[in-house]
């Protein structure tokens, strides 16, 4: 199949992906928080805000893709970002997701709250493998899911700090979907209408909190995971970050940064780089677009620090928009899943080569070699911007 033809869009794989998985299944990946989850939308008009000027008589351009960030050096400036519960959406997806990034050399970040352990997935990221950690309120649970997560070979420790209340996420919550998980006559219904994703979760088993599990005992199914879900959940502060840098040998990256004091804060308690999220409005409906915060932030924390940003990626294009303002580098988490969840392993191929080839593109129109020059352009207005910057 020519899935340049059938699919040459993000959109066309959440398509895909909303025929394959069960309803209550598509509505936790693809929801966010708020009735009318405007967040999604003012991120979307943000980032559709922010204009290029194409150029002309710039020659033969090949783009130049390989991104260093971190010790590492990526094949592309763009990777993995960790999402939970990511064998929920489809059967032994972090492994799957893991094993594609490692054969094309880009960041895969594996949740706390993952369907796998890291001791499962980390040989299977190899180099490529980041952690992320929800903060555990249990030092001890925390300082052995830290050594855990080193001894598996994740070399990068994303700590995320946006999480400090559960969000409402209205549509999950008309879809029936809790942890624990209750079962309804209509979640069955859909699973029997979608075979392929019930047989996959049949040979894998059911997805719970695999990492979290290991630190509660097991009683009734509905109370150890109600209590596998606060194993990891605590209230960290910045005493807490000095633990986490003070027991992490490798690089650490603080993840829900949208204020520039706080990224300058981070980089002075000796974090590695900072990364810019909203957390994709599935936390908080009433901030601005997280793309509109990365210039400042950028500027408060200077030229040598590493930025990462993602939320509402949605192409090549969009990857440009963030490097001009300031990123290093770009995570998606949903548009893999639907790539995986819509076409399999070959879809999240598909989605490397949707996101390459429109970046390449893009970098041609407007003559832009390599990604490290365009790095802040946009923000300084002395690339050739139009509109809001």
């Amino acid at each position: 199949m020519d899935f340049d033809t059938t699919h040459p869009a993000i959109s066309d794989l959440r398509r895909a992906a909303r025929r394959r998985i069960p309803g209550f299944v598509f509505e936790y990946l693809d929801s966010a928080t708020g009735d009318r989850e405007i967040g999604v939308q003012t991120t979307r008009a943000a980032l559709d805000a922010i204009h290029l000027l194409p150029g002309i008589l710039h020659g033969q351009i090949t783009p130049e893709l390989e991104t260093p960030l971190l010790g590492q050096t990526y094949a592309r400036p763009f990777g993995i970002a960790p999402v939970g519960m990511s064998g929920l959406i489809w059967p032994d997806a972090e492994r799957l997701l893991a094993a594609e990034a490692a054969t094309a050399r880009i960041p895969y970040g594996l949740s706390t709250v993952a369907t796998q352990t890291p001791e499962r997935v980390g040989p299977v990221a190899g180099e490529m493998g980041w952690f992320q950690l929800y903060p555990p309120a249990d030092p001890g649970i925390r300082d052995d899911i830290m050594a855990r997560a080193r001894a598996s070979g994740f070399g990068t420790l994303v700590l995320t700090v946006d999480v400090p209340a559960d969000s409402r996420r209205e549509r999950q919550r008309r879809a029936n979907l809790t942890i624990p998980p209750k079962i309804t006559p209509r979640m069955i219904f859909q699973m029997i209408l979608h075979p392929t994703w019930a047989l996959g979760m049949a040979r894998h088993g059911t997805p719970s909190l695999k990492l979290a599990e290991s630190y509660v005992e097991k009683t009734g199914a509905a109370s150890y995971m109600a209590h596998a879900g606060k194993a990891i959940r605590g209230a960290p502060d910045w005493a807490y970050l000095d633990a986490v840098r003070a027991g992490w040998d490798g690089p650490l990256v603080v993840k829900g940064v949208l204020r520039p004091e706080d990224a300058v804060r981070l980089r002075a308690a000796g974090v590695d780089a900072i990364w810019v999220s909203d957390h994709s409005a599935r936390q908080f409906e009433g901030g601005p677009g997280a793309i509109t915060q990365l210039p400042a932030i950028r500027r408060a924390v200077g030229p040598d620090c590493p930025v990462i940003y993602d939320s509402g990626i949605e192409g090549g294009l969009d990857i440009l928009r963030a490097v001009g303002l300031g990123a290093d580098f770009v995570m998606l988490g949903r548009a893999w899943h639907f790539a995986l969840a819509g076409l399999g392993p070959a879809g999240v191929r598909h989605l490397i080569h949707i996101l390459t080839q429109d970046l390449v593109t893009n970098m041609q129109i407007c003559g832009i070699a390599k990604l490290a020059d365009f790095r802040d352009q946009l923000a300084t207005h002395s690339y050739g911007v139009s509109g809001q910057a």
